[in-house]
């Protein structure tokens, strides 16, 4: 019986040593994908260490993206064209697996929360 524990132990110490952590900083370059959600439409990112092009509906916005640590970043319009678009959006990573992250976004000092998800199509 005290062989079995072993054993089983020494196994699960040995899988537990191959898994690799998940890392947001793999999410800091690359193209993403925003699937359509509540009240917006699919959107295609593009993303560079401090550059965030964003392709939605027919517009394309360009953004710069300012990493405070792995899980939280602030996004900035470089070309606001209303008032909103002035306030920066601070992104807070919640989750993150494999090729996405799960993210709470807040414009400005709002109250409101969005959340949504992100996928990495391509480095």
């Amino acid at each position: 019986m005290k062989k079995t524990l072993l054993i089983i132990s020494i196994f699960t110490l040995f899988i537990s040593c191959k898994n690799e952590p998940l890392n947001a900083d793999r999410f800091k370059t690359g193209t993403f994908e925003i699937p359509e959600g509540k009240g917006y439409g699919k959107t295609i990112v593009i993303r560079n260490d401090t550059i965030q092009i964003e392709k939605y509906e027919g517009r394309i916005d360009t953004l710069s993206i300012l990493w405070k640590n792995n899980f939280n970043y602030t996004l900035k319009m470089l070309h606001p064209k209303t008032a909103i678009d002035e306030d920066p959006i601070h992104v807070k990573i919640t989750n993150i697996n494999k090729n996405s992250y799960e993210f709470e976004a807040v414009i400005g000092h709002s109250n409101f929360v969005q959340k949504g998800e992100i996928f990495k199509i391509a480095d």
